[in-house]
């Protein structure tokens, strides 16, 4: 009653009295003025400050109008060009006070809980120039234009609120009208008025039923007669049916019709009313699931009984006839009006005929939509967090996890990665909670619609949704039972306010009550429901922890007193576990902790603090003492969460690690450390796996039993940028801002790698098509690239000022294109090192960063590049190995005529479609997508209103069928040729915008980047390929691999039938891989595509070998008749089938009776008896024996492959006696890396041995003395210890005349004692029998042998020979005569050396391999090979296999009875000893396991899942730098030596966790070396390092390594003296002394490189002092001027370049010898002013042509002239015999190297070597000027120094000699020791030592003369 004074309306100004501002205020610029236009007195408000400037209604903001009217009306008009502020007060039903705000400040709609603001658009008056003017404009927003009209601004307050804030209208609390405009007056009322209307007009028409009135008198303006109006004055309703731009803004719409609407339900003639009543959303199942959201239904799984088809239930609209209508409206959106009966019209408007046109469709024909429905299906998403990432829980079942990501709830099956989805959030999920038995799930949101969810588990559908807080609902606990729900969120004031409801009904589609709520000023971080009382909780946060209960309907807390500790913030809160009948339900204890560490337990009943403990971090400089430290003596443990059961609590904490306490907290059980801050934390029922979620977006699993850790998932930490795919490793990697670049595997959604740019964001990425290269953009403008293979980075450039908006590789990836922001677009060469730069066009593309990631386009064939440029008008296309424009097309002149458009269109996007299509595809800013055609630029088809808001990303299908399109936070996919009814369907579940979607290579997957990664199934093609696929054919697999499908792939076989077409004869050699017919079905090639025709079944071949070409031939008997072809165990029993007379160039082979195929074996099930049988013995005679150069090599790391030699060693050399040679041989650096089990080493004795090239090498480790057993001539690929360490043997190779070799060596006196052959190729296995009576030794690849040799008389007992490469052989410790070896395909050999006959023989048992060890998972080529193989101590064999899976086999049945996967690479080291298993992969990874138990599995009922997780953990794990090639290991396993292919032997101590470098060296080939005072040399490598040791030790010092560039030569600079007095030297002069005597400073070394730079390295600094690039190619010497001034270099094009090493500068550039490569250049450092020549400073330099320049110069003086030009005769055939040919570059490699020197004996002769008329050495004299005598040489010499202090010269010989020789008698000795070539010497300074180079060997002579 007392609101009925306000009917029909309030005159606001009137009733409060405004003119006496009694009831009301004024601030600032408020005058009253009459206005000419209404003829009555206004007020007018002014002021350049809004703010200031205003009147407000009531006085105060205390006070209230209490006007309830939810119509407000207000009389007033913008002053022109000004701006002006309105803000209305209004208060909710529940309270709560809204301000609602418009102005024409407002550039957008934004809100917040208890904030509206609203854009107003101001109109100009109608028929003004302003108002022309405004037509078409893209902004009308803003100042007021200069001709404004009075305007009634009617604002619908209940409309507002309940659109935009879910809550009821109550009444207006106050006004304020802010500078700058006219008010005349304000009215409240409950009815909508009419201006313009009179009382007769309205009944007429019918409005005054539907609560519409004429405008009251009061309320009207002046108005002339005759005039109407809408002519003279403005009606702004809001809400507004106006189209314009931006929305939600008060604006003008449509005068209304005097004409009378139509109802929804009415007959013809009756009114529609204009708005909708209020709805009240009940929460209840069935309205939650069908009226709150349209989101379940778009994301619901539809049911495999139903059928999508057209409602026949919807209402009749008014319209008479059997037929409805379909028509859509000027925004796009589609209203059908449909009837039970009868056919559809759809009406389409023409908008080039400017007519509507009326289709008739029949219902028979109805609905043609996108088929199959739905057409997309996510299938995994790669994310965690988002709002939080405090939350992951287990289930109850302990089987799965439930995380947050983003927008969507996900949970994860841990056994095989499945997810299932919960969608329906519109904003990120905030918290998220289960209740005891897992069956409901309740999740909320952040942001502004803070809604809540609850969710059934099993089905993932939402029960209902229900909405109390305003916002920020950041914790949700559910009672155990899930009756009762409670959360803690803000109100309107951002208390916290903690609300409980009653979820009981909710499975039985009831409603969710509140059951209680209480406002709280205290924080509230965590809370928790107790699980013995729905009633009772409790909460922590900072500064408080509270107890809570809900008593009479009221929800009370009561605060635990926390005394001193009142002051810290708590982060997490749990009860007590367990139930003790002896004890209240109550009494029990509450867990909390805190940010410092602090763990507090409080007595629930007493609500006081029972103990309270703090947990310190363990020092670890007092690691082993474990001391206990004070309870202040150090900063806490941050715990971020914790979680309680019956014996553990586990916590969580910022500095990355989890731990398991017990309950006293005394120590810790387990602990384990992550990349970031441990944020979540849960624990299964049984306490056996623990889970961790972190910051960084990592969730891991921690098993308790066996130690093991398991990463489930990494994620970006912000947004996700762009994505690429690397289609032929199936890898996808992404960007993202958070500054890294990710690699992932497509199979599993595991992180390969990742790249970190910390100061740098990444902005575009693009895969090159062919290589594992991807290359990224970057916002600063820098393009790199990147090898992912080797982690290293290829090119980099720095054209582009702005962001990187585009990059893109052309499709055979020889072109690179980058776009950037500022408009320039760049072609870079990727066939090129270093991707050079071919062109760079600025101004070219439309600027702005809105373009990207996908700014250019490059179509299918590779010759166009198109891109929106060069403005947003125009598309260009330009020619893509040119950048030269072809096409341009103008946007603007291809858009229609459109009534409705205000603005000028712009493109967008740009894409080309497939090559079968060729359309170019444009999107617009007026969500247009534009299909041109590609060649003339045509446009074909327009698509409007594809999305409501801009398209982010499109893609088109390879077949060209089907694109995707995202927007507004979705995926629309499209079928492409727009010919059905309903030609998209809708995806949701990003929360954010999309920035790009792509779909895979095979066409059956999708990804979308945004927040998160998603992963989806494409349906479409899977649904056609099963609709063609023929009966029994395995459809192709999914590009993303279903779980199902990965568990499945390798158990099905099927039958084919050949087609009658031509078929290519081939087996799986031909391709690349051996595999086993009788094992395994046949897959498909390469990234799983189908081959062109099956297999024919063909005898099966020797391993790897494959025939000569011949045999791959078309037969056309063949291909004239069908053959059926089978796959699987019967592969083989057909082999038998085959035509005998098959062609003669086949190889013969007889299959059954090749070792390595049991002729029937049957699947790994139960287990038979084993079989005996004998070994084929290895025959001497081979027919058909094809061509060794055509074997195929095994793809496996630990088959040896010896590198290749370009000569063998001379049969012809001079090697003195012992007592009589010049050099003796001091010591060998570096380890081969490229050998296998290839060092020694027993703990026991301390015996150490290894190999280097074809010297053996024992050490002691004590004094690093070396031993150096030379024998071997090749390259020594394996050795072996006996038992008693009595005997050494190594075996190595054959080449040319050499033959392979065992040697046996005596260790007491270390020579060889015996040498066997036997072997026609390399050994690439020895092992000594348990008690040293056999040796066994394996031949390689090319032979398969098996050799037994006896240790009495060196003779050989047995023979045998394989069907398949054997990698690894061991014998078993417990007996004496059995053995197993391993190999290719899987092969496992059990054998037995049988000596009960006359004779000894061999027989074997080949195991049976269970088919899931052979699965290639992680493999990308090739099959399964068994890599190595240990036996243990309890009958117990494991087996390593290229794939990382480790299994174990009961060696008395011969049988696997378990494997596990130890990693992703091959494993080629197995070594177990007393329950300890040690393995070594091709990765560089050296894993220690725990074994125990493991053989109690094969015991009966040993395979439970107990026993299984318990007897397997890893322990530890290194990583080393290189394939683990050799190891060995004491006793204990606690310490051992491992080698790796890196040329280093590590010393390995498990328990310390140590690694230490023993022997280092290069890996790849050395190409220099370098020589100072000081006891260092330095070396240059192939692989770019530049490396220094010291020369006694033998120990590596420094390291310099450039990435991706070849050292090419390396010197140290000149020694800087000081004078000093000497009394050996005449008066006045002095004495030269060495600053580098002492040592204490080392000179600086300079290296040149591939790339043609010069870098200097500052030895005492150690680091890089100056780099210079004064070549262009590669750089083949360098050498310091004689006083240090300058630097010399020449390349491979014959420049020489003269560069200051203090300025980096290039001061001269010398071309004399241009077109041959500068062999050497060298320098004296002696002044003879007797020379005819006067020569300060002599240099000179060698050519390939034998062409010497010798050079004077002073370069203080920047003097440098030609003193003379030497050219040395040569025939005109190389020493081969070949005809040299005028002009050839190439020739030069095939002859002897030109060298020349000065020589430290004549200072005035030149020795020169080089290819000749002879072998020789020639002294040419410079006064002379002729060659004055020569010394003959056996061999053409590679390389030559001269010793400084002696008389004699070192020469180095392609025929692996070392030859010394006299300088004046021609005198000479020969040395061997080197596996390979000598390519480089050097002395010494002081000529006491001699290094030589050959391949990576270097090797110290000790010169004695």
């Amino acid at each position: 009653m007392s609101h009925l004074w306000q009917h029909p309306y309030v005159n606001v100004f009137k009733h409060f009295e405004i003119g006496s501002w009694k009831k009301s205020s004024k601030e600032g610029e408020v005058v009253t003025v009459m206005d000419r236009t209404i003829k009555c007195t206004v007020y007018k408000i002014t002021g350049s400050i809004p703010a200031s400037n205003y009147i407000q209604l009531p006085t105060t903001l205390s006070q209230s109008l209490g006007l309830t009217g939810h119509y407000l009306y207000l009389m007033f008009k913008p002053i022109p060009g000004k701006y002006f502020v309105v803000h209305l007060d209004v208060a909710t039903a529940d309270n709560l006070i809204v301000r609602i705000s418009f102005s024409n400040l407002f550039k957008e709609f934004k809100s917040t809980s208890t904030w509206l603001q609203f854009p107003f658009i101001v109109s100009a008056s109608k028929g003004s120039v302003h108002a022309q003017a405004a037509v078409g404009a893209k902004d009308i927003s803003g100042p007021a234009p200069l001709s404004t009209r009075w305007t009634i601004l009617c604002l619908d307050f209940q409309y507002i609120l309940s659109m935009y804030l879910n809550r009821k209208y109550s009444y207006i609390k106050s006004v304020k009208l802010c500078a700058n405009m006219l008010v005349k007056n304000m009215f409240t009322s409950d009815s909508e008025y009419e201006p313009g209307m009179k009382l007769d007009e309205v009944k007429k028409l019918g409005l005054n039923l539907h609560g519409i009135s004429p405008m009251p008198r009061e309320m009207a303006f002046l108005l002339p007669k005759t005039e109407k109006w809408h002519d003279h004055y403005d009606l702004i309703r809001f809400p507004t049916d106006a189209s314009k731009k931006p929305f939600d803004s008060i604006q003008q719409g449509r005068v209304r019709d005097k004409s009378p609407p139509r109802t929804k339900n009415g007959p013809p003639g009756t009114i529609s009313p204009k708005r909708i009543d209020v709805k009240h959303v009940d929460t209840s199942r069935h309205n939650a699931l069908e009226g709150t959201s349209r989101i379940n239904t778009l994301t619901s799984r539809p049911k495999s009984m139903m059928k999508r088809s057209v409602t026949s239930q919807l209402p009749q609209v008014g319209i008479d006839g059997d037929q409805s209508s379909v028509a859509m409206d000027n925004t796009g959106e589609v209203h059908v009006f449909a009837h039970p009966e009868g056919k559809i019209m759809v009406h389409r408007k023409d908008k080039h005929k400017a007519k509507t046109s009326t289709t008739v469709i029949n219902k028979e024909s109805l609905h043609k939509s996108l088929q199959p429905d739905p057409i997309l299906q996510l299938r995994r998403i790669v994310g965690f967090g988002g709002a939080s990432t405090k939350d992951a829980l287990w289930t109850n079942s302990g089987r799965s996890i439930v995380y947050p990501c983003h927008a969507v709830v996900v949970t994860m099956q841990i056994a095989n990665g499945a997810q299932r989805f919960f969608i329906g959030h519109t904003d990120k999920v905030s918290c998220i909670s289960l209740n005891g038995s897992s069956d409901r799930l309740a999740s909320g949101q952040t942001g502004t619609q803070s809604v809540v969810r609850v969710w059934d588990f099993e089905s993932t559908q939402c029960l209902a949704m229900f909405k109390t807080h305003s916002h920020s609902i950041n914790c949700l606990s559910f009672s155990h039972s899930g009756n009762v729900l409670c959360g803690v969120g803000k109100d309107s004031h951002s208390k916290n306010m903690v609300v409980m409801w009653n979820t009981s009904c909710v499975h039985k589609g009831g409603e969710v009550t509140v059951m209680a709520k209480a406002h709280t000023e205290v924080d509230i971080l965590r809370m928790r429901i107790a699980t013995f009382d729905d009633t009772r909780m409790v909460s922590c946060g900072r500064d408080n922890i509270r107890i809570w209960r809900v008593k009479e309907g009221s929800l009370r807390s009561a605060p635990v007193n926390l005394q001193e500790y009142h002051s810290m913030e708590f982060t997490d809160c749990c009860f007590e576990a367990g139930y003790q009948p002896s004890r209240e339900p109550n009494d029990r204890l509450i867990y909390v902790c805190s940010r410092s560490g602090h763990i507090f337990e409080i007595n629930y009943r007493k609500v006081a603090i029972h103990h309270v403990r703090r947990l310190l971090p363990v020092d670890k400089r007092h690691r082993n003492k474990r001391e206990k430290q004070t309870f202040n003596s150090s900063k806490g443990i941050s715990i971020n969460s914790m979680c309680v059961n019956e014996a553990f609590c586990v916590t969580g904490s910022d500095d990355g690690f989890l731990r398991l306490w017990p309950l006293d907290f005394a120590h810790v059980y387990l602990e384990a450390e992550h990349e970031g801050p441990v944020s979540a934390t849960g624990m299964t029922q049984d306490g056996l796996h623990i889970l961790a979620g972190t910051t960084t977006g990592n969730l891991g699993v921690l098993d308790v039993t066996t130690r093991g850790y398991t990463t489930l998932m990494r994620s970006h930490t912000d947004k996700v940028v762009s994505v690429a795919i690397d289609s032929i490793r199936r890898h996808i990697a992404t960007i993202s801002k958070d500054h890294t670049i990710r690699v992932w595997d497509l199979d599993n959604q595991q992180q390969l790698y990742d790249f970190t740019a910390p100061e740098e964001c990444p902005s575009n990425i693009t895969y090159q098509p062919h290589q594992q290269v991807f290359a990224c953009g970057f916002q600063s403008g820098c393009v790199r690239v990147f090898n992912v293979a080797s982690t290293s980075m290829l090119a980099e450039h720095k054209q582009h000022r702005g962001c990187v908006i585009g990059l893109v590789y052309s499709p055979n990836g020889d072109y690179l294109y980058s776009a950037g922001s500022l408009g320039s677009i760049a072609l870079y060469d990727a066939t090129e090192t270093g991707y050079p730069l071919l062109r760079l066009l600025g101004n070219t593309h439309a600027r702005g960063e809105i373009f990207g990631p996908d700014a250019l386009a490059v179509s299918p064939d590779g010759r166009q590049v198109a891109f929106v440029g060069p403005s947003e008008f125009t598309v260009s296309v330009v020619n893509s190995k040119t950048l030269d424009e072809m096409l341009r097309i103008d946007i603007t002149s291809l858009n229609t005529t459109d009534d409705t458009q205000n603005a000028i269109d712009t493109a967008e996007r740009v894409a080309y479609t497939s090559a079968n299509v060729k359309h170019l595809l444009v999107t617009t800013s007026s969500n247009k997508l534009l299909k041109l055609d590609a060649r003339s630029g045509r446009l074909l088809t327009e698509i409007e209103h594809i999305h409501r808001a801009s398209c982010t990303s499109l893609s088109i299908t390879e077949d060209g069928r089907h694109l995707a399109t995202t927007g507004d936070k979705v995926i629309k996919i499209w079928d492409y040729h727009m010919r059905l009814d309903l030609n998209f369907q809708v995806f949701i579940g990003h929360s954010e915008a999309i920035h790009k979607v792509i779909f895979t290579p095979d066409g059956l997957g999708l990804i979308s980047v945004g927040e998160a990664i998603f992963l989806w199934d494409f349906l479409a093609n899977t649904h056609q390929r099963q609709q063609e696929q023929p009966e029994g054919r395995t459809p192709l697999k999914n590009y993303i691999p279903r779980v199902e499908e990965n568990e499945e792939r390798m158990s099905s076989h099927s039958r084919l039938k050949m087609s009658p077409s031509k078929s290519v004869t081939f087996d799986d050699r031909t391709i690349g891989r051996t595999r086993s017919p009788v094992r395994r079905s046949l897959s498909t090639e390469l990234g799983e595509m189908p081959r062109r025709s099956p297999p024919r079944p063909t005898s099966y071949q020797p391993p790897g070998k494959i025939a000569d070409i011949s045999s791959i031939h078309l037969d056309a008997e063949e291909s004239e008749s069908e053959e059926e072809v089978l796959l699987g165990p019967t592969l083989q029993e057909d082999n038998s089938q085959e035509d005998s007379d098959s062609d003669m160039n086949k190889i013969e082979i007889t299959g059954k009776d090749s070792l390595g195929h049991s002729p029937s074996r049957q699947q790994h099930q139960r287990y038979q008896t084993p079989t005996k049988q004998l070994a084929p013995a290895f025959g001497s005679s081979r027919k058909n024996k094809p061509d060794i150069e055509q074997l195929m090599r095994p793809c496996v790391r630990k088959h040896f492959i010896k590198r290749p030699k370009a000569a063998a060693i001379a049969q012809r050399r001079y090697t003195a006696p012992p007592n009589q040679t010049a050099l003796r041989l001091n010591s060998i650096v570096g380890y081969n890396g490229n050998g296998r089990n290839n060092m020694v080493w027993n703990a026991e004795t301390g015996f150490f041995a290894y190999t280097s090239g074809s010297v053996v090498i024992v050490e002691d480790l004590n004094t690093s003395s070396q031993h150096h057993l030379i024998g071997h001539v090749e390259e020594i690929s394996t050795i072996t210890l006996q038992n008693d360490c009595q005997v050494l043997a190594s075996a190595s190779g054959a080449q040319g005349l050499t033959t392979p070799q065992i040697c046996l060596w005596d260790l007491h006196t270390l020579t060889c004692s015996t040498t066997l052959t036997h072997h026609e190729h390399d050994v690439i296995c020895l092992a000594y029998s348990r008690d040293d009576r056999f040796l066994i030794s394996i031949g390689d690849y090319r032979e398969c042998s098996v050799v037994v040799w006896s240790t009495q008389n060196h003779q050989v007992l047995i023979t045998s020979k394989t069907a398949l490469p054997v990698h690894h052989v061991a014998w078993d410790p417990h007996t004496c005569n059995e053995f197993v070896t391993v190999g290719t395909n899987g092969t496992v050999l059990f054998w037995l050396v049988d000596e009960t006959g006359d004779a000894p023989c061999l027989n074997l048992h080949e195991a049976e391999v269970p088919e899931e060890i052979l699965q290639t998972n992680h493999m990308v080529t090739g099959q399964v090979d068994f890599t190595s193989a240990e036996f243990a101590g309890d009958s117990t064999l494991y087996i390593g296999a290229n794939n990382g899976i480790i299994s174990a086999w009961d060696t008395r049945q011969n049988k696997c009875f378990m494997h596990w996967e130890a990693g992703s690479t091959e494993i080629d080291i197995v070594i177990s000893r007393h329950g300890r298993l040690v393995t070594g992969s091709v990765g560089g990874h050296l894993k220690l396991w725990s074994v125990v138990g493991i053989g109690e599995m094969r015991l009966p009922g040993g395979g439970n899942d107990a026993i299984r997780q318990g007897g397997l953990t890893m322990e530890d794990e290194m990583m080393l730098d290189g394939d683990v090639t050799t190891a060995m290991f004491d006793e204990t396993m606690d310490m051992g030596i491992v080698g790796t292919s890196s040329g280093t032997l590590w010393y390995i101590n498990w328990t310390e966790r140590t690694s230490i470098r023993l022997v280092s060296g290069h890996s790849q080939k050395v190409n220099g070396v370098a020589m100072c005072t000081a006891p260092y040399m330095a070396t240059c490598c192939d692989d770019g390092s530049l490396r220094v040791w010291g020369l006694k030790e033998r120990e590596q010092t420094l390291q310099f390594q450039v990435i991706d560039q070849a050292c090419t030569c390396v010197v140290f600079a000149p020694e800087p003296t000081r004078q000093t007095p000497s009394s050996a030297t005449p008066v006045g002069m002095t004495a030269a002394v060495s600053e580098y005597d002492d040592f204490t400073k080392l000179p600086s070394v300079a290296g040149g490189y591939s790339d043609g730079t010069l870098r200097m390295f500052d030895l005492n600094k150690v680091e890089m002092s100056l780099k210079m690039h004064p070549h262009a190619v590669s750089v083949t010497t360098i050498q310091f001027s004689a006083d240090g001034r300058m630097l010399l270099s020449g390349d491979c094009d014959g420049l020489i370049c003269i560069s200051s090493p203090t300025t980096g500068m290039t001061v001269r550039i010398i071309n004399d010898h241009k077109g041959a490569p500068i062999t050497n250049i060298d320098v004296t450092f002696t002044q003879d002013q007797d020379l005819e020549v006067h020569a300060p400073l002599l240099w000179l330099a060698t050519s390939a042509d034998r062409r010497v320049s010798v050079w004077s110069a002073d370069w203080s003086k920047d003097f440098c002239e030609l003193v003379d030009w030497l050219t040395f005769a040569a025939p005109g055939f190389t020493p081969d015999g070949s005809v040299i040919k005028k002009g050839d570059q190439s020739q030069y490699r095939s002859l002897p190297p030109s060298i020349a020197r000065f020589s430290p004996e004549e200072q005035d002769v030149i020795v020169y070597m080089g290819y000749g008329m002879a072998k020789q050495v020639q002294f040419y004299s410079l006064s002379q000027r002729q060659v004055i005598r020569t010394l003959p040489v056996t061999h053409w010499p590679v390389c030559m120094d001269l010793s400084p202090k002696a008389a004699v010269i070192a020469l180095g010989i392609s025929e692996r000699l070392l030859k010394l020789q006299d300088y004046y008698e021609g005198s000479f000795q020969d040395y061997i020791g080197h596996s390979d070539k000598v390519e480089n010497l050097k002395f010494s300074p002081d000529g006491k030592t001699l290094v030589t180079i050959s391949h990576s060997e270097i090797i110290i002579w000790d010169v004695h003369i």
